[in-house]
């Protein structure tokens, strides 16, 4: 049986979205012939501002994806954190230059889902997520949502844990403090298994 290639691209300003990818990567890998791959997308801000905002460095074991390879994916990881309720610019002119496989519709039927970092609470974890299923939509992408999946993991209420039945998330503290918690971590490698045995079955 062919490989099924799962893309997880993301967009992060202080790390916590990329912490979340490597996690999912983690269980896509784990599903027999998945093979998962961690991309970025371009970064739209200049240096100088983004050391005003200390910003993490970016990784380079995690290369800048360009849009035309999106097509060559069984299925795509989109994370990101979210600015006012909506996915970060950086992501959304990402996406904005998909318009080529957009008039194909080389991406049509493909499947795809979130994940989220939000500074706060209320931060607009799940308006991120409706937001962005229009971005899907116009592609005729297959949304994926991870549902309540994760069982007893989804209703935990001893602490502050990000996510919810549209992807794994993580609260980022209004600075950018605080890291991914252990409940947020398994929510998203839990996140990236269910996805690659979706994707998987998909492609069968």
């Amino acid at each position: 049986m062919a490989t099924t290639k799962i893309y997880i691209v993301y967009y992060s300003t202080w790390g916590h979205v990329a912490t979340l990818a490597e996690e999912i990567k983690k269980g896509a890998d784990s599903v027999d012939g998945v093979e998962a791959t961690i991309w970025r997308v371009p970064e739209t801000l200049p240096e100088e501002v983004l050391g005003k905002m200390h910003a993490a460095p970016k990784r380079d074991d995690h290369p800048v994806i360009t849009a035309r390879q999106l097509a060559e994916a069984d299925g795509v990881l989109f994370g990101f954190p979210t600015r006012f309720g909506m996915m970060a610019a950086q992501m959304k002119a990402f996406i904005d230059s998909t318009g080529g496989l957009w008039q194909s519709q080389a991406l049509a039927g493909k499947p795809a889902g979130f994940f989220f970092a939000t500074g706060t609470q209320g931060g607009g974890q799940e308006t991120t997520a409706l937001t962005a299923v229009t971005q899907l939509t116009h592609h005729g992408m297959l949304f994926v949502p991870v549902g309540y999946t994760f069982g007893a993991g989804m209703f935990g209420m001893d602490q502050v844990q990000g996510g919810s039945p549209y992807g794994a998330g993580t609260f980022a503290g209004a600075d950018g403090s605080r890291t991914p918690s252990e409940a947020e971590l398994a929510l998203a490698q839990h996140q990236g298994k269910y996805f690659a045995g979706v994707a998987k079955k998909l492609k069968a």
